[in-house]
């Protein structure tokens, strides 16, 4: 992947790569906060998969009178938030990659906080604190937490905001949905893995990242409003078949060999503490409040467990290929997924919902 090149920017310059899907109304309120003051310089690549609602206009539009430069990269299909992120980070210019969901709404001040934590070269990620845009005193992710079956889950999701995630720190990765990344951590280790298309894919980056020695700083300073499922909807099949599929590839490809082997035991012990916890009406799977949507979420379950069956060979091979970059032994990257391990009671019973006026 190339970069653009940096001998004419400001030192620290930062790329903010959006990725769109006919998301018109909120792509523009996105755009939006970006003309708060950021305190450093910056450009913003959006980059549009093939949308028909006229989002490309409204990108154009906005270019012209907005306070940075806007660069609009059109696609003709969706190629999904890993493959459209990856063209827009090979378009970006600076020094630093931030990610901005096109449902999220960045506060002042966002990209000046996040370019702070990268104090030391080993830092590689920065973290921001992201709220829930209908009710903003409640946590939709301070950083990530894991599950030793791969499945990862915000940290703090669901929490009312008391202070308890107000201090700098380090977390495990960042989230996608508002992010920043050194630009040099990716041309060394690589972007998104596009077979993943979309969830999760943060995840595989992000760990894949600690694996090769990099760190991921969290920063409350850094805060921005996320409309929360916006891009499929929460309860969407197509979006538990993914999570549930890139899940399973993660583990196969970053996974130290003493996890992988248990994956199925901790799958079926996460599975039934969902169902117990459904039964309470807590939790995800409490959603699904109908025989036949419950029926329609166990097979979009069962779909992405196949697909990942069919893509393990070719994830084999990216693990292999992996082996150069690795800083981490087998045993600490253990360490580092139980140190950051989310409780089987936090996974199956909190959701992040938005309170009701």
């Amino acid at each position: 992947m190339s970069f653009q090149g940096l001998e004419s920017l400001p030192e620290g310059f930062v790329s903010v790569v959006i990725v769109n899907w006919n998301r018109r109304a909120l792509l523009a309120e996105c755009l939006a906060s970006l003309g708060r003051d950021q305190g450093v310089p910056f450009e913003v690549i959006v980059v549009d998969n093939g949308s028909t609602d006229g989002s490309a206009e409204v990108v154009e539009s906005f270019s012209r009178t907005a306070p940075f430069a806007v660069k609009l990269i059109q696609n003709r299909e969706n190629r999904g938030f890993c493959g459209a992120n990856n063209q827009g980070i090979a378009a970006a210019r600076g020094e630093f990659v931030a990610l901005l969901n096109n449902d999220a709404e960045a506060d002042a001040g966002w990209l000046g906080a996040l370019r702070a934590v990268f104090t030391d070269p080993e830092v590689g990620m920065a973290a921001s604190k992201i709220v829930v845009h209908e009710d903003p005193r409640i946590i939709d992710k301070v950083g990530h937490l894991i599950y030793p079956d791969g499945q990862n889950r915000g940290r703090g999701t669901g929490e009312v905001d008391r202070g308890q995630y107000d201090k700098v720190e380090e977390v495990l990765w960042p989230d996608g949905c508002a992010c920043m990344y050194r630009a040099s951590m990716l041309r060394a280790i690589g972007a998104f893995d596009e077979d993943l298309f979309a969830y999760g894919d943060d995840a595989e980056l992000g760990l894949r990242a600690r694996i090769c020695g990099y760190r991921s700083i969290y920063t409350p300073h850094a805060r921005v409003r996320h409309h929360r499922g916006a891009t499929l909807g929460q309860l969407n099949p197509l979006r538990i078949t993914l999570i549930e599929r890139n899940r399973l590839l993660l583990a196969v490809k970053l996974f130290p060999g003493s996890l992988l082997w248990r994956n199925g035991v901790y799958y079926l012990v996460r599975l039934l503490a969902g169902l117990w916890a459904a039964l309470r009406n807590r939790g995800e799977i409490s959603r699904f409040q109908s025989p036949t949507s419950k029926l329609t979420a166990f097979l979009a379950l069962l779909k992405g467990d196949w697909q990942a069956i069919l893509m393990t060979p070719a994830t084999l091979k990216k693990r292999r290929a992996l082996a150069p970059l690795r800083r981490l032994s087998p045993r600490q990257i253990h360490q580092l997924i139980l140190s950051h391990r989310i409780s089987l009671k936090d996974l199956s019973q909190q959701v992040a919902k938005p309170s009701q006026p």
